[in-house]
């Protein structure tokens, strides 16, 4: 490298600076004074003068450093770790352990708040164990899970109860914001007490403080699986990452969420009730269906969603993976004689699922809630699919507002994550009554109709058995723009059922036969008639239904139509959104 400086240089001041020049850009230096055309001084970089050999090893400095994460790593105080096997409750790292027993990937943050806790700082008291805040309390990173990447967040219990605070409330929106950018799934193990009202000012209100996880939420949904797992009582903002979550699981006896604690409940309402009873597991899975999956203990949470992952992309826009086929647990050949052929008889929508689909492969979600539509995924020929089926053994398959939320709810997850749509169609419709129309069922099953219209993954639809009423609509009927309507030969489609068409038809009619005899065989002659005008063949022949297969040829039907649609497009109009959620 030449370098040339002005006329007044010395020949020592040309020298150190082509020495300094050589050392600090490592290359040779020349250096010429004024116009001079011979160069005054000349420099090499110096040799490497580390000691490179075997013996080097960790300084203090690193040494230090290991005992400042080894500190970290042992979480909050020990009288709090030795009370978390009183709960069932792992110790936070322990959880990772089970979850992840391969390692982490890393980890964010690990020393978040530490000048205000370690040993060194004026502030801890080594009397007082809440003065001891290792990572605020949270732990964020990354690591694989079921051969799937994804962020984690995790909260440490035995840290001022898993509550959250400036620093730990950071992790977290970094955490969220860098999923955004990955397109990589987030699981949440909460296990939070909530923000600390103490510190509120630091995080509450701010720009970037708790009130921005709920927008982050928002922005994920649909975008990567969002999973999460209670282990604690969640209370007020804890409580409601589980419900923006797309899957939430629940581990009975440890897990609840409330708006409020029992505490102030009380303080509020002067109600006194339990924690469980307030917002526990079952009360989450069976009244307010905000719960999707309840586990007997920790591992069998993490198995949970080590089945739940497999049917799930990593992001939208990818598809589902795929298995291999296996045959359904029960022959299809029993297909028709399960279906009794009176539309008021009850069966198992469970066994049908069973004849279809591949053996081992149904999860059902919220199972306790809404009994009335069972929401499962399950594989038909490897091939992951959501399906929604109407449950005769509970109040006739009748859809509730309940189940109705329900069922819009996954179709519309199903939806965002490109699961294709099975529908077992097999009910009298909506539930009619003052209860229901208090319990919102118009709202509820306007929701259900609007999934159902708005979805763009494929759609089958078979017609069980009985499809009257606007059940049909909700149900992915011929209207509905599924790529099938298929039928049994005990499908029936009507506007309601034969008992009560004959009674709001022909009451009077029927009110005037005096004999008892002749009124019963009118009825029953009725009741022929009009089956027959709702009957699959007619539908059949005036091609509102695409066909009528043999009951035992139903799932390879299906298969064949799920790998032929496979790949179709659909879409909805140029609008920024709906008005309907």
């Amino acid at each position: 490298m030449k370098v040339r400086i002005g006329d007044g240089a010395t020949g020592d001041e040309a020298e150190a600076i082509a020495n300094a020049l050589a050392r600090h850009l490592g290359t040779d230096v020349n250096v010429f004074v004024g116009d001079g055309e011979e160069a005054v001084a000349d420099a090499e970089p110096p040799a490497d003068t580390f000691p490179l050999d075997d013996d080097m090893g960790p300084t203090e400095r690193e040494e230090k450093l290991r005992e400042e994460i080894a500190d970290i790593l042992g979480g909050g105080p020990e009288k709090y770790k030795q009370r978390l096997p009183e709960s069932g409750k792992l110790f936070v790292r322990d959880r990772l352990d089970l979850w992840f027993p391969d390692g982490l990937a890393f980890e964010d943050g690990k020393f978040a708040n530490f000048d205000s806790w370690h040993e060194n700082s004026p502030e801890v008291d080594e009397a007082d164990p809440n003065t001891r805040l290792p990572g605020d309390g949270l732990l964020t990173g990354a690591a694989e899970f079921e051969g799937r990447d994804l962020h984690f967040m995790a909260n440490d219990f035995t840290v001022k109860a898993g509550s959250m605070a400036r620093r730990g409330v950071e992790k977290f929106l970094r955490m969220q914001q860098r999923a955004l950018k990955t397109g990589k799934p987030v699981l949440y193990l909460m296990d939070s007490s909530g923000g600390r009202i103490d510190q509120q000012t630091g995080f509450f209100a701010n720009r970037e403080g708790i009130g921005k996880y709920y927008y982050n939420h928002s922005m994920l949904s649909g975008y990567v699986p969002q999973i999460c797992v209670l282990y604690g009582p969640c209370i007020a903002g804890a409580a409601y990452t589980p419900v923006f979550a797309d899957f939430t699981v629940m581990v009975e006896g440890m897990s609840a969420m409330a708006i409020a604690s029992p505490r102030m409940v009380k303080m509020v309402t002067g109600e006194e009730i339990s924690m469980q009873d307030l917002g526990g597991a079952r009360m989450h899975a069976e009244e307010s269906g905000s719960a999707d999956l309840v586990a007997r203990d920790e591992a069998h949470a993490r198995e949970l969603v080590a089945q739940l992952v497999t049917y799930l992309p990593d992001k939208a826009g990818e598809k589902p993976p795929r298995s291999e086929s296996k045959p359904p647990r029960y022959s299809p050949d029993g297909i028709d004689e399960l279906i009794p052929e009176s539309p008021n008889r009850p069966y198992d929508a469970h066994d049908l699922i069973e004849r279809v689909v591949d053996a081992e492969s149904v999860f059902e979600l919220k199972p306790d809630y809404g009994e009335e539509i069972v929401t499962a995924f399950a594989r038909i020929d490897g091939r992951p699919v959501g399906i929604v089926a109407n449950q005769p053994t509970e109040r006739s398959g009748a859809i509730f507002p309940d189940a109705a939320e329900k069922a819009a709810e996954f179709i519309w997850t199903c939806d965002a994550y490109e699961i294709p749509l099975l529908y077992l169609c097999d009910t009298p419709g909506f539930m009619a009554g003052s209860q229901v129309e208090k319990d919102a069922i118009l709202e509820k099953g306007k929701k259900f109709i609007y999934a159902t219209s708005s979805a763009t993954v494929p759609k089958q639809t078979v017609i069980v058995r009985k499809a009257y009423g606007a059940g049909i609509y909700a149900m992915g009927g011929p209207a509905y723009d599924p790529e099938s309507v298929i039928a049994l030969p005990s499908g029936e489609i009507g506007i309601m059922g034969p008992e009560a068409a004959i009674n709001a038809v022909y009451a009077n009619k029927l009110a005037d036969i005096d004999d008892p005899e002749e009124r019963a065989r009118m009825e029953d002659e009725l009741r022929e008639e009009y089956r027959e005008d709702i009957d699959a063949h007619r539908m059949a022949s005036e091609v509102v239904i695409d066909e009528i297969v043999p009951p035992s040829t139903l799932r390879d039907e299906l298969a064949a139509r799920f790998e032929f649609y496979a790949d179709v497009d659909k879409s909805l109009p140029d609008k920024k959104h709906g008005t309907v959620i």
